[in-house]
């Protein structure tokens, strides 16, 4: 085996992290092609290690990776971008930091993943701009459900398959969809879906970014959007994201008093 047959090069994100021994940490990134993929950075908490700037949560960064029996070992690291507003204001950290948990539940390790890792590639710059970033998050989140497997029916009644009227709806997390006013009715464990916020989650569903980032919604549309979404995801994962409850500590203490 040559040593080009025991190294590769790849552009990643990182997701998660873990200090092991004195001086060493376990990665835990995505890559467009060989999905997620866990490594081990050696000598990267030394006060004197080159990579420990370029393999900061978030970073997205070219490595080469030499590979081993268990992880690969991470032998070069070039910073491509910091997104250094995400870590200067706390709100963005938040959304960045619960769109990279929601990435790795949802991301098989070691498959192609080109399309998972452009849109959380894209996600991290949207996050670290100027506009909306709940508004982002819902299109990210609308977004990676359609990838995994997981895109929530918003056209037609998961129960009778009827096309959906003008008027407000149900939605069924077990289901994976909307529920129209006649069969909902009565139904337990429905979420009450309003008009006007599937009028929007269906425009978040079809369109690119570009032309939802724009809009202005109401909070109160917003809310709604996120808790059905949230719902959803919950159900699916079986769980709560941990970075969910630390977004929405952040978002109460930045309410003015």
């Amino acid at each position: 085996m040559t040593l080009r047959d025991r190294t590769y090069r790849t552009e990643a994100i990182v997701l998660r992290r873990k200090d092991i021994g004195e001086a060493d940490r376990i990665l835990t990134l995505l890559t467009p092609e060989r999905g997620k993929v866990r490594v081990v950075a050696k000598g990267i908490r030394k006060p004197r290690s080159r990579k420990a700037g370029h393999l900061e949560l978030f970073t997205r960064t070219n490595l080469l990776i030499a590979t081993g029996r268990d992880l690969g070992i991470v032998t070069q690291a070039q910073l491509a971008d910091a997104h250094r507003p995400i870590r200067e204001d706390l709100t963005r950290g938040a959304y960045a930091a619960y769109a990279v948990e929601l990435m790795d539940k949802f991301t098989p390790e070691q498959q192609d993943s080109h399309e998972l890792y452009a849109l959380l590639r894209a996600a991290l710059g949207w996050f670290s701009e100027g506009g909306d970033v709940a508004i982002a998050a819902r299109f990210y989140e609308l977004r990676l459900l359609a990838l995994a497997g997981f895109q929530p029916e918003l056209r037609r009644c998961v129960v009778n398959g009827a096309s959906i009227v003008a008027e407000d709806q149900f939605f069924s997390v077990a289901q994976g969809g909307v529920v129209c006013a006649t069969c909902g009715k009565g139904q337990p464990g429905l979420t009450p879906l309003s008009t006007e916020a599937l009028k929007y989650l269906r425009y978040f569903q079809s369109q690119p970014y570009g032309r939802v980032v724009g809009l202005k919604l109401s909070g109160n549309v917003l809310g709604e959007m996120e808790y059905v979404i949230q719902r959803y995801i919950t159900y699916l994962l079986e769980k709560q994201l941990k970075s969910v409850e630390f977004l929405k500590l952040i978002r109460r203490e930045a309410q003015p008093q």
